[in-house]
């Protein structure tokens, strides 16, 4: 919550916010936050995973790339590791709806 109320104050509350129906999101504490920053739930329906794809193809990328291959001996390892694949994911990979470009290239290349 502390992460997303940051966010928010830099960017303004989303209208709706959507996730799937884990006990982090249905918690009630979170539920208040929600309606506290005046956002409304969207949750997907209940095993039905590609209603979140673009969470879903995070997550799994996410998983197979990185946490499947990986033993963490501590926090500070964990966050080094997932901050480097986090950046190597939105700098560097080529995405192929972006027609092989990174979704966010530390540089841009005049087409």
């Amino acid at each position: 919550i502390d992460v997303l109320t940051d966010l928010f104050i830099l960017r303004g509350a989303p209208s709706f916010i959507r996730s799937d129906n884990g006990p982090e999101f249905v918690a009630q504490a979170v539920r208040d936050w929600i309606a506290a920053v005046g956002a409304k739930t969207a949750y997907i329906e209940p095993g039905s995973p590609w209603e979140n794809g673009y969470c879903e193809s995070l997550n799994g990328r996410f998983r197979d790339e990185l946490l499947n291959g990986e033993i963490f001996y501590n926090l500070r390892e964990a966050q080094i590791l997932i901050e480097q694949w986090r950046r190597h994911y939105n700098k560097k990979r080529p995405h192929s709806a972006l027609g092989y470009r990174p979704p966010a290239p530390e540089t841009i290349i005049p087409m």
